[in-house]
């Protein structure tokens, strides 16, 4: 196993007085490098990884990018570190897209369904209720809709128990005769 620095392979790269442009990597430098360090880099990515198939993929694609950007590359500036900061962040990417995948679809992106229209016995109530005194209707909503008991509804409006039953009474009864005439006037 060579050490860190696998630059070192490379012939004739060592100094680094050169200027920027003589130290950008040529095809055999960079075929030296790829064949001088792939096996430990697939090494090195696999241990933090742990799938060795994943590791060698991104390896390579890492190697593919590295040499699409070989005149850029550096050879003082430890390539081979760049190829394997590069290959984990794939695989790292690659892992977080699979288990994206696994979860089940966000709601927000998923497209908002149609309401359906409300039905006529529904509309034929909102109506019947939008008549109805406030103190009333909240109690009818709070006992109906909201299973609340008189006892509870009592509390949550602040009137006493029997107020409560009153209201709810008297609710049902213009209810019952605001519906009844709606009916009637449907089906005239």
């Amino acid at each position: 196993m060579q050490p860190h620095g696998a630059m070192r392979a490379y012939e004739g790269c060592q100094n680094t007085t050169r200027a920027a442009k003589d130290t950008a990597v040529d095809e055999a430098q960079f075929d030296r490098f790829y064949a001088n360090s792939f096996t430990r880099l697939v090494g090195q990515v696999y241990a933090m990884c742990g799938n060795l198939t994943e590791a060698q993929d991104c390896v390579q694609e890492a190697f593919i990018r590295a040499w699409d950007r070989r005149k850029k590359l550096d050879i003082t500036q430890s390539p081979e570190a760049w190829v394997r900061t590069t290959a984990y962040r794939l695989a790292v990417s690659r892992w977080r897209r699979a288990t994206r995948a696994l979860r089940p679809p966000d709601r927000a992106l998923q497209p908002m369904p149609t309401p359906e229209e409300p039905g006529i016995e529904r509309v034929a109530l909102a109506r019947a209720l939008a008549q109805l005194p406030e103190p009333q209707r909240r109690a009818i909503v709070l006992y109906h809709l909201c299973d609340l008991s008189v006892g509870e509804i009592a509390d949550e409006v602040g009137s006493p128990a029997g107020t409560v039953k009153a209201r709810l009474a008297r609710g049902r009864h213009a209810l019952a005769r605001l519906l009844s005439t709606d009916m009637e006037a449907r089906h005239a």
